[in-house]
């Protein structure tokens, strides 16, 4: 675990941050990461493809590159308080009133609510029963009007950059790639990765400055 607590989260830097400051939100934030919609292996094959470059490594070792490629995509994401690669998330929320920072970011769509009642069987919301919006820095936001009979509700909303590793910020993509050769070459020691890997994606961490409020409650 030596080579994760070299690779600073940007929540230990005042003023940036993933989804929270405290260590209970960055744990949930992990959780998201890891219990989301799994990264497409097509994906991971793009990311095996680029870190094959850098080792000079043509063929072999396909089960560990990739176990490897899908973690450095994990860490990128926690370093960046954001999902890289698009994929399906569902946060939930509870009935009470006022606007709900979703977790994940940058959001892309949010598709739609379902009640979670304590008694009997999950619902559908309708449409007028919530209210959704995607602010500039792409950080999705919910608001639950009419719950009915549920207590909690489950938001089904999509997020991350890219869709594919071609896709990604270069700087993002090198330090991925970077990072499973690292991992790959040292899998047998704890050796700090590069500084270069951190260098390549601070300047995409998603700033997190003032409270959890709805920007629009600020106009």
């Amino acid at each position: 675990m030596g080579f994760l607590a070299s690779l600073p989260s940007p929540s230990h830097v005042q003023g940036h941050a993933g989804p929270s400051l405290s260590p209970e939100g960055r744990g949930k934030f992990w959780r998201h990461l890891m219990t989301g919609s799994a990264i497409s292996a097509g994906v991971i094959a793009e990311v095996v493809v680029a870190a094959r470059a850098l080792l000079r490594v043509e063929s072999g070792e396909d089960v560990v590159l990739a176990r490897l490629a899908q973690t450095a995509l994990l860490l990128a994401e926690a370093f960046l308080g954001a999902a890289v690669i698009g994929r399906p998330f569902e946060d939930v929320v509870t009935s009470a009133a006022g606007w709900r920072r979703l977790l994940v970011a940058p959001v892309n769509a949010i598709a739609g609510f379902t009640g979670l009642p304590a008694d009997g069987a999950p619902f559908v919301l309708a449409v007028g029963a919530y209210a959704v919006d995607i602010d500039a820095d792409g950080v999705g936001w919910v608001r639950v009007l009419a719950a009915g009979s549920a207590g909690r509700v489950a938001v089904a909303y999509s997020a991350g950059l890219a869709l594919s590793f071609e896709a990604v910020p270069a700087p993002i993509a090198q330090g991925v790639a970077m990072l499973v050769a690292h991992l790959f070459d040292h899998r047998e020691s704890d050796v700090a990765p590069p500084a270069a890997v951190a260098a390549l994606w601070r300047p995409y961490r998603r700033m997190r400055l003032g409270l959890e409020v709805y920007p629009g409650a600020l106009a």
